[in-house]
């Protein structure tokens, strides 16, 4: 399959400018000239847009188990992700994994079998898949064996989540932790008397994260803070070298992080739906007031993409700046300095859109097109 391509008669975006310039590609790559032989996409009427990278995407969970007790294979999970991700316009995604010490999905066997089925099937998948691994902080017993899984997969990221404190204070009649019964496969009594015991062992969680933290970090990793709730939770991350806020709960985090010009992630459902589904941080508010730098699918794969239409509908940030949201800006905290923008040098990681329609009418990763609807 051709890598070559020359994107002629669109309005390519430059940074965060529209140009009607052609785009070209060799070999995988964004190049400044034409490649010898390059096939000519005609992209008139068109924009032509970087492919949105995706930090942070639990909608994969849904396809291993649809209802409570019902599991599909997990390499056709993957696979059916991989679909859904490219006919949304994500070329990179960061698959949110959760290593808990919940029995149920989030058992750490789950955990193990699906990152051995990732493995499996990497190859043959579309998007550029990796990790986002969700430590959760009271997962005291699998620091080791996160940081070998770190050591041997260099592009994942690392999260830290506290689900516990916050949810040991849930009665058992909470639709919160009904879902969560649900999840471990207890009845709601036992899994409340299952959180309260792991509660018991909070004195051993800081030593845990301080090692966890340092040794991501020692090797490369970028460490992300999750659910933030005050300015002084984002100090206590950065302490620790945690350098990006993932869906800081409050207002006066998010300033915390962007003050210290940390990213700071939120859902793209959140700014597609206008409010958050649980009453924590507006992504619309917080994007208005320069406090959001990036949006992730969350739990729903088209929203980053219909969410930076909506911003620019409603007049937040022109398409232009707003595309950094899914492109430019989720790289920079990554790490990802091979993509996220159109420039020569970068990967060949390309969208071509009907503004009318906002249909994705060509999908390009690494050159090879991968996706065309005509």
């Amino acid at each position: 399959m051709t890598t070559n391509w020359t994107l002629t008669g669109g309005q390519t975006l430059l940074g965060d400018r529209f140009e009607v310039a052609p785009l070209h590609m060799a070999d995988g790559w964004i190049t400044a000239e034409a490649a010898e032989r390059a096939q000519t996409y005609d992209a008139r009427g068109r924009l032509i847009l970087p492919g949105i990278i995706d930090l942070h995407g639990d909608g994969f969970e849904a396809l291993v188990q649809p209802r409570p007790g019902v599991h599909f294979p997990y390499d056709l999970a993957y696979r059916e992700a991989d679909a859904q991700l490219i006919s949304n316009g994500i070329t990179t995604a960061y698959h949110g994994l959760t290593v808990s010490w919940e029995p149920g999905l989030r058992d750490i066997a789950i955990t193990r079998a699906l990152l051995a089925a990732l493995e499996q099937v990497a190859s043959t998948l579309t998007c550029d898949t990796r990790l986002n691994i969700r430590w959760e902080t009271y997962a005291i017993d699998h620091v080791d064996e996160v940081l070998g899984w770190l050591a041997r997969r260099p592009g994942d990221i690392l999260s830290l989540n506290d689900h516990t404190s916050a949810n040991h204070k849930l009665g058992e009649d909470s639709a919160k932790l009904k879902r969560m019964a649900v999840r471990m496969g207890l009845a709601p009594a036992d899994a409340k008397a299952a959180i309260t015991a792991m509660l018991a062992r909070q004195g051993e969680v800081p030593g845990a994260t301080d090692r966890i933290c340092a040794g991501a970090i020692s090797l490369g990793h970028p460490v992300l803070s999750h659910d933030d709730m005050s300015a002084e939770d984002r100090r206590a991350g950065r302490a620790r070298g945690v350098t990006v806020a993932e869906f800081p709960m409050s207002e006066e985090a998010a300033a915390e992080a962007r003050a210290a010009n940390e990213p700071v992630i939120l859902g793209g459902p959140n700014a597609l739906r206008g409010e958050s589904h649980n009453g924590a941080l507006c992504a619309t508010a917080a994007i208005r007031a320069g406090l959001c730098t990036v949006l992730a699918s969350d739990y729903y794969y088209p929203a980053p993409f219909h969410a930076v239409w909506r911003l620019h509908e409603a007049g937040i940030l022109p398409l232009s700046k707003a595309w950094a949201l899914v492109s430019a800006n989720p790289a920079a905290a990554a790490g990802l300095d091979d993509r996220g923008a159109l420039w020569p040098g970068k990967r060949a990681d390309v969208l071509v859109v009907a503004p009318d329609t906002r249909k994705i009418e060509a999908v390009f990763v690494q050159g090879r097109k991968v996706l065309s609807r005509g």
